[in-house]
């Protein structure tokens, strides 16, 4: 986990997005413990109470799960869980927008994809 929050949302929130981001990067593994609540809010200088909330949000995902009396360890098919969420994310928060902009604009299909297509394609080169 990196030491830096922002301003831009939830605390807690970004302890949960730090830490999948963190099981996507392969530093935390399936089965493998990640840092307890009171690490994190020693590192992020937050209330314990606050990092909890983070963990819990990924034990409620099933990103997490807690072993009694030793701590909250990465769940098998973690990062495939992950991934699917931020998927549907980007789906939501991204492409529909997207498309209904595009639609305003009176694109169709076959613009719209070539626009993507021109996107991904100046995104190969940089």
């Amino acid at each position: 986990m990196r030491g830096t929050l922002n301003d831009q949302s939830l605390i807690y929130l970004q302890i949960a997005a730090g830490l999948e981001d963190d099981i996507l990067r392969g530093v935390y593994r399936e089965e493998e413990q990640v840092p307890s609540t009171n690490e994190l809010a020693r590192v992020y200088h937050i209330n314990p109470a606050t990092a909890g909330k983070g963990l819990n949000l990924l034990v409620a995902g099933g990103v997490l799960y807690k072993r009694r009396g030793l701590g909250m360890f990465v769940a098998p098919g973690a990062a495939e869980k992950v991934k699917e969420k931020r998927r549907s994310a980007f789906l939501d928060g991204y492409v529909r927008p997207m498309v209904r902009e595009g639609r305003s604009l009176g694109l169709n299909r076959g613009e719209l994809l070539a626009m993507v297509e021109r996107a991904i394609g100046e995104g190969e080169s940089e």
